[in-house]
């Protein structure tokens, strides 16, 4: 007996999936539309429900809206038979996934969105099921053969799901501005809020900033930059960044340190960053120019701050 292609059945099951997604796209109807503004206008939180497979997308449904600025939580149908319904209040909106259409666990959900006046959103493969009927706004998913080799097991029918509910939060996401800084609010963190961490947020300021002025003589530059700490100067004038004094400079002015001013050792038009730069692309731009910090400068060059690779690192980025 000959060993099956590994490689071409997995082909065959993601040619399969990404078929039935592009015919989704194809086929979005106004419906989607019609959905997008029920949650966008919904006064209460967005209700995600379904069993089995389709409540592990629910799930993750509900845990995306929640993520991206769109309150909402998930129900296990089963649970709200036995009580869970008080959770679901006449100013929320209801989403019940189901492949079928039929699924029985589901049915005291809609009763009691039918007696409360509360709004389903169905999503389902048949709009002729008791879901597509009892639902205020259908959302087709394609009738596509499951990718598995008996065709029952929910493979295609939920990777359609996921994309489907992935379309719905993103676009609410988008025509309500959820920009990363909303985004930074509600993920403080890992390393995912690290990186949406801003330079204003970390940097050094006020009395911890290494300053000097142009005129400042070598013995001021040795004091400033030992009792600070940072390996680093700016040299301003009137609180505008000239140029920076690094341990490098002074090893290259060596020979006649003492007798210069900071000015004159200063590094002129050094690399710089705004305040509202994300620390983990200062870091970056740290390692490609092989730095280890930057002075935080607003847009005429105003010194705002200093951020190091320390900070970075502190914050869990690197």
């Amino acid at each position: 007996m000959s060993q099956p292609d590994i490689k071409q059945i997995a082909r065959d099951v993601l040619t399969l999936e990404a078929d039935a997604i592009r015919q989704m796209s194809e086929d979005l109807s106004d419906s989607f539309s019609q959905a997008v503004s029920l949650l966008l206008n919904v006064q209460g939180r967005i209700i995600v429900s379904g069993m089995g497979k389709s409540g592990h997308i629910g799930r993750k449904f509900a845990a995306t809206l929640a993520s991206t600025g769109a309150p909402a939580y998930y129900v296990h149908p089963s649970e709200a038979s036995h009580g869970d319904l008080g959770m679901i209040a006449k100013i929320d909106c209801v989403v019940l996934i189901s492949n079928s259409g039929e699924t029985k666990e589901l049915a005291d959900i809609m009763l009691h969105a039918k007696r409360f006046g509360i709004k389903v959103i169905g999503i389902t493969r048949n709009h002729h099921s008791t879901l597509g009927q009892q639902s205020d706004i259908v959302l087709r998913l394609p009738d596509a053969a499951e990718a598995c080799s008996i065709g029952m097991a929910p493979t295609t029918s939920t990777t359609c799901t996921l994309a489907l509910t992935d379309a719905l939060a993103i676009t609410l996401m988008k025509i309500r501005g959820f920009d990363a800084d909303n985004f930074r609010v509600l993920h403080p963190g890992g390393r995912l809020g690290a990186a949406l961490v801003t330079a204003s947020q970390i940097m050094h300021k006020g009395d911890l900033l290494p300053l000097l002025s142009p005129d400042a003589p070598m013995e001021a530059v040795l004091l400033e930059m030992t009792s600070k700490g940072f390996g680093v100067a700016a040299v301003a004038d009137e609180g505008k960044l000239l140029g920076i004094i690094t341990d490098g400079d002074l090893r290259r002015n060596m020979s006649a340190l003492m007798t210069k001013t900071a000015g004159e050792v200063a590094t002129p038009n050094p690399h710089t960053i705004s305040p509202d730069s994300l620390a983990s692309e200062a870091l970056g731009l740290m390692n490609s120019y092989r730095i280890t910090a930057f002075f935080v400068v607003d847009t005429d060059d105003t010194i705002q701050g200093l951020l190091t690779v320390h900070d970075c690192l502190r914050i869990g980025l690197g």
